[in-house]
């Protein structure tokens, strides 16, 4: 066998193959094909497309499966907010009644008014902060105030402030919950607008400890406590902490506050 003959045998002998495996993948296709529920297409149209993860899924397409399999609440996706789950309520022919819009808070006033135990020199990250003796405050329960939720932020909605803390653009946030998520020392929570009363701080250190180390901390001296009319604030480990149910912002701790801690907003 001549050379040429051999090469027309071999590309003869692929091209077959390839034709063979090709035909074989059109097959498998057609019998393991899964068929798409036309309402999954729907729903991801009406989403933000952001694919954050902030529902708690992979990203928008898996979220909209999830719905239309009734393993995820209409309203979950907090980007898109209730005029998403409306329409996704009205594809899915569902009523949706909207709840009451949540931001996150900065439950901590530390910042420039808390004292550093140390000058930082390092990558501009709280967790990283942190990995060194519980971070550079005096307060272990503190902002870092190292932008790590900025960063988090897809929005572009949170900026570190002058005094070092982080400071929230209603506006702009989506209340995705990603800063919440990613915050070493748990300082953003989410909070009602209409929850306005606020205690801004999470240290549990006692009263002389939290004074050497931050001008407005809670000592929890539970002068909030006996003051407030509705019984609405209890000081737990030496930390005054607000039963949003009972408050009714009358602003009496507030006044009261030796360390002017709660903030009435």
């Amino acid at each position: 066998m001549n050379l040429t003959t051999l090469l027309i045998y071999s590309m003869g002998t692929l091209g077959g193959l390839g034709l063979a495996v090709g035909v074989m993948l059109i097959v498998a296709f057609k019998m393991f094909k899964v068929e798409s529920n036309p309402l999954v297409e729907e729903v991801v149209e009406v989403l933000p497309g952001a694919n954050c993860g902030a529902c708690g899924y992979a990203g928008c397409a898996d979220f909209a499966e999830r719905v239309v399999n009734e393993s995820a609440p209409i309203d979950g996706c907090p980007v898109g907010g209730f005029e998403t789950a409306k329409q996704i309520g009205g594809i899915l022919g569902q009523d949706v009644s909207e709840s009451e819009k949540e931001y996150p808070y900065v439950r901590c006033n530390g910042g420039v008014n808390c004292v550093d135990r140390f000058d930082y020199v390092g990558v501009e990250d709280c967790k990283a902060v942190m990995m060194l003796s519980d971070g550079e405050k005096l307060c272990n329960f503190g902002c870092m105030g190292r932008g790590t939720c900025v960063r988090a932020c897809p929005f572009g909605a949170i900026v570190i402030a002058e005094n070092r803390l982080p400071e929230i653009n209603p506006n702009l946030c989506r209340s995705c919950g990603l800063c919440i998520d990613v915050c070493p020392n748990e300082i953003l929570i989410f909070a009602k607008a209409t929850e306005q009363v606020h205690v801004q701080c999470r240290s549990h250190d006692k009263g002389k400890a939290v004074k050497e180390a931050c001008t407005i901390g809670c000592i929890g001296c539970k002068i909030c406590e006996k003051a407030c009319p509705e019984e609405a604030i209890k000081v737990t480990n030496f930390l005054a902490e607000i039963d949003q149910e009972k408050c009714t912002a009358c602003g009496v701790c507030v006044e009261k506050c030796p360390q002017h801690t709660i903030e009435l907003r």
